[in-house]
């Protein structure tokens, strides 16, 4: 189809591959229309385009490519775009790794992140996803798609691989680098209806991060975060979980709060890219070791498959009225279309719908006010 301009309303002023999604049979219904913020990142359109009609084609969802109108035509002129169903939103203004998240939501009224997130107010996009400013996407996604009622705190997840081969989620990562034990409980149950709708995991088992699996180890918050968490409806708490325990795959979901989970996610990045290196350096260090990689060079690369954050997407904002992912800086066409594909899913398996039933049915604990009062009666 011929693409077009969407015509939007002023922002509101207020504070084929295999995948690992979608798993689960989604009943029938229209397909989900995902906005896509084609500037940011690294590369901008020269990525973000393919990679966004590779998600099209790839799960059937549309697209709305929001961006200089001139730049993003320029990329679509090398793509095959039949039967791909999209249109274009022209943002004109710029936004900088270095503008201030608070500016880019009170200046910056026509950038492209703020527009994907108009869209999805609007209900003119089921979802968004946005490679650029991180913390202006969290910022937009907040104060214009707004919060689910009874949700007190965003929170950034992750999916990480593990020895079991299906990808474990960790949250927060980034969102909130002070919380408070009712943050982490909610954390607890977003997390689940995550796994469960997106992930097809029936009963997914939920760890809190510490530095010990038994009770009684970690710090206050994590302490009464435990306690609460104990208490929960429809929670499969597993109690504890250790560092070590995020790549084993044994829990489907580790809670933790922002500022731990952003050094987590940090490390395991480092790591994985350090160990690839001296893996490549290793390999490559005899001729009887060249000739060794070269038979094994199926699992090699099964192996950084497994290893690769372009195969797992990017960091969905759990707790929003609508849908949006902040991609990776650096994300490649594969990371681009891994992401549009599980923003997808989580529109097809209605994640925020499940999501909303564990708050409501937990409302007596994620309230601080009451939480703080079942902290003295808990172990009574």
């Amino acid at each position: 189809m011929s693409p077009h301009d969407l015509e939007l309303s002023r922002p509101i002023e207020e504070a084929a591959p295999e995948t690992y999604y979608p798993a689960v049979p989604a009943a029938p219904q229209t397909a989900p229309v995902i906005a896509v913020d084609v500037m940011g990142g690294d590369f901008g359109p020269e990525v973000t385009v393919p990679g966004s009609i590779q998600a099209a084609r790839e799960c059937g969802c549309k697209l709305i490519l929001v961006g200089q109108t001139e730049a993003v035509k320029e990329a679509l002129r090398k793509e095959e775009l039949r039967g791909v169903d999209y249109d274009l939103a022209h943002a004109s203004d710029v936004v900088h790794m270095t503008d201030r998240p608070s500016d880019v939501l009170r200046r910056k009224k026509n950038s492209p992140v703020q527009m994907a997130c108009r869209l999805v107010k609007e209900g003119k996009a089921d979802g968004m996803i946005s490679p650029g400013h991180s913390g202006a996407t969290v910022a937009c996604a907040m104060f214009i798609i707004g919060r689910i009622i009874g949700v007190d705190r965003l929170a950034m997840a992750t999916m990480l691989p593990s020895e079991k081969e299906q990808p474990t989620v960790l949250l927060d990562v980034g969102a909130n680098v002070d919380c408070k034990p009712h943050h982490l409980f909610q954390f607890g149950l977003m997390g689940s209806a995550m796994a469960q709708t997106v992930l097809a995991r029936s009963q997914p088992k939920v760890g809190l991060l510490s530095i010990g699996e038994e009770e009684g180890k970690g710090n206050s918050l994590v302490k009464e975060a435990y306690d609460l968490m104990k208490l929960a409806h429809n929670l499969n708490f597993a109690g504890n979980a250790e560092g070590r325990d995020i790549f084993t795959g044994d829990l489907d979901v580790i809670v933790c709060d922002g500022f731990v989970g952003n050094v987590a996610l940090k490390l395991a990045e480092g790591l994985g890219s350090s160990l690839g290196h001296l893996l490549k350096k290793a390999l490559l260090s005899s001729l009887a070791s060249k000739l060794g990689t070269l038979l094994a060079k199926g699992a090699l690369t099964r192996f950084a498959r497994l290893v690769d954050y372009a195969e797992y997407g990017g960091a969905p904002l759990l707790g929003l009225q609508g849908v949006a992912l902040v991609c990776h800086g650096k994300s490649n066409v594969r990371s681009i279309c891994t992401s549009a594909k599980m923003a997808a899913a989580f529109v097809r398996q209605e994640t925020n719908k499940l999501l909303m039933e564990s708050i409501s049915a937990n409302e007596e604990l994620t309230l601080y006010s009451r939480a703080t009062k079942y902290q003295g009666n808990l172990k009574g």
